[in-house]
């Protein structure tokens, strides 16, 4: 049992404990996110994996810029487009895309999107 305040927001921002390597609260991110108009935060990494939680609140705009790696984004929470190399995806709530690594994304036309963004680390 995780004991202290302390301890809690060790295991939201490192991904695991001692006291518990599997669990991370992600819906406690995004409310944490939400609560602040937005923002990213990591929730666990792992060698080849980093699992993040990302809120996006209108009118802010998304200015990611291209990564490194492979990800992939779930919406947990609202809808909105994703534009990946000039193409739009329409997202939803339990949809998920797919973008490679290098290519030019970011999402527009949200009110209130929240996603999980799960990055293959050194994948290519």
């Amino acid at each position: 049992m995780i004991s202290t305040e302390e301890d809690r927001r060790y295991e939201v921002t490192s991904g695991h404990t001692d006291l518990q390597e599997h669990a991370f609260d992600i819906q406690r991110a995004k409310e944490r996110l939400s609560e602040v108009g937005g923002g990213y935060e990591v929730v666990h990494t792992s060698p080849g994996l980093e699992l993040g939680v990302y809120v996006l609140v209108a009118p802010d705009a998304d200015r990611q810029q291209p990564h490194a790696d492979d990800e992939v984004y779930v919406v947990l929470e609202g809808s909105g487009t994703l534009e990946i190399e000039g193409e739009r995806v329409e997202l939803h709530e339990g949809h998920a895309a797919f973008v490679a690594a290098g290519a030019d994304h970011h999402f527009v036309g949200y009110e209130h999107l929240a996603v999980l963004v799960i990055f293959a680390r050194g994948a290519r």
